[in-house]
């Protein structure tokens, strides 16, 4: 991977890449029983710690995803996001890696993560994360 400069505002590899080995719960899963539809699981009160500031960030994670042979299991997806409370990790990264997790752990056929976070410095954002990842 190429090296990157460090920005006039200090954001260099180490913060780039903070969070991504980060050791996490597994997520586990259930065998699906019907095809064809859709499940949506949202989580209103994600949090995560930006790797510059040292402040927490606040968001909502909505995820909708299509079941092929397995399901995420509710307790396990909840316990693997309480193990961002503490991380540094910048909110796009977050959602990025959340959804690599998802797909690893169940395969679904497709899925859409979005992260809503709050108002920080009079800008919001929203960031959306999708498989299969388009090239």
């Amino acid at each position: 991977m190429p090296k990157l400069k460090t920005s006039v505002y200090g954001y260099g590899e180490n913060l780039a890449f903070s969070g991504k080995s980060e050791v996490l719960p597994s997520l586990e899963t259930w065998p699906n029983q019907y095809q064809g539809y859709e499940i949506k699981i949202e989580c209103p009160e994600f949090t995560s710690v930006c790797p510059k500031t040292k402040l927490p960030d606040f968001g909502k994670l909505t995820l909708t995803y299509l079941p092929d042979r397995l399901c995420i299991e509710l307790k396990s997806f909840k316990y693997y996001l309480l193990a961002y409370r503490n991380m540094g990790i910048f909110y796009e990264n977050a959602v990025n890696r959340i959804l690599d997790d998802i797909v690893k752990a169940a395969r679904p056929r497709w899925a859409v993560l979005e992260g809503t976070f709050t108002s920080r410095g009079g800008m919001h954002s929203t960031i959306t994360a999708r498989y299969p990842r388009k090239k």
